[in-house]
């Protein structure tokens, strides 16, 4: 089992994952420059670390020994905008990896984003008609719907394919993430710190403050999908991996609060002008085409999910 992006937030747990299950030959793909980052992967079974730059001569020589590629690795800067480091790192890097799975048989799962259905003009059904009109906000959603749009006008395809459509991810492990962690992270450092969350205000007559929506999804439900494709490799195509259920800012804080045992304390800022324009105030994930391929477990709700991070990892600063 090779994993791209291992010592990140998403590739991390799904080792875990995968070690659960008794998948403990696992070879963990990354840069690996970044400590702090890297604690994501202590404790954890795996058999060699390969840096991201030589992976594929390692891949030409031992492509006997790899059962499935996790291609969870990417730049997931929304506030970078130098095109050509999603290109090289998102956009092509991917394409090396399909093409290397066409060549030795191998079958994948890639990290694709909800960053791609951009204000969600288009709504946010994974049906693959609407890919290619879809207009994200950002270089770092457009590397990963271009990227969609070249793998389903392939000819040549892995055996079995799936890019997943990653909603908001909260979990354990993004500890390193800084500013591009959850705002489930940032509410319970905010809270333990001052007592209090701040959060934007809103600049749509169709939102009350706070009442902005997202599709908040559970890292370990997300990683059970992962888990759930490994065996099931038919209905290759793209999913969109969310919770099916949009919930609001004002319903995270308040059980962040509920989870810490804190009374709640609430207060609204503008949002930045160099973002207000492209913010989204309502994301939620259309999971019908997953649940017609067979997949039936539950996800988490917010309050599930919120309660299990804050409580038995964010407050004990461990790792999943």
């Amino acid at each position: 089992m090779v994993v791209t992006g291992a010592a990140g937030f998403i590739g991390s747990c799904l080792i875990s994952k995968l070690n659960a299950h008794n998948f403990n030959y696992i070879i963990a793909v990354d840069d690996f420059s970044n400590e702090e980052k890297n604690k994501n992967l202590e404790g954890k079974k795996i058999q060699k670390k390969v840096h991201r730059d030589v992976f594929f001569d390692w891949l030409d020589k031992n492509y006997k020994l790899v059962e499935f590629i996790y291609h969870i690795g990417a730049r997931t800067d929304t506030t970078e905008f130098d095109k050509e480091i999603f290109d090289r790192l998102n956009l092509n890097y991917t394409k090396e990896i399909w093409k290397a799975c066409c060549k030795y048989q191998i079958p994948l799962v890639y990290a694709s984003s909800a960053a791609t259905y951009g204000l969600g003009e288009f709504g946010y059904d994974d049906t693959e008609e609407v890919i290619p009109k879809l207009k994200p906000l950002n270089p770092y959603g457009d590397s990963k719907n271009d990227f969609d749009i070249w793998a389903l006008q392939q000819k040549e395809k892995p055996f079995f394919w799936a890019g997943l459509k990653f909603f908001n991810v909260y979990g354990p492990n993004e500890y390193h993430k800084s500013r591009m962690a959850s705002v489930i992270f940032h509410s319970y450092n905010q809270i333990i710190k001052t007592e209090k969350m701040k959060l934007f205000r809103s600049h749509n007559p169709n939102f009350k403050d706070g009442e902005q929506l997202r599709d908040f999804v559970y890292v370990k439900d997300v990683v059970e999908v992962i888990y759930f494709l490994t065996h099931h490799r038919k209905n290759s195509g793209i999913y969109n991996l969310g919770s099916g259920k949009a919930r609001t800012f004002l319903d995270l804080t308040k059980n962040t609060f509920k989870a810490l045992g804190k009374a709640e304390n609430i207060d609204f800022m503008d949002t930045p002008i160099d973002i207000r324009d492209k913010y989204q105030y309502f994301t939620e994930a259309n999971m019908a085409k997953l649940k017609s391929i067979g997949y039936n477990k539950p996800f988490s709700t917010l309050e599930e999910g919120v309660e299990d991070y804050v409580k038995n990892y964010l407050s004990k600063g461990i790792y999943y």
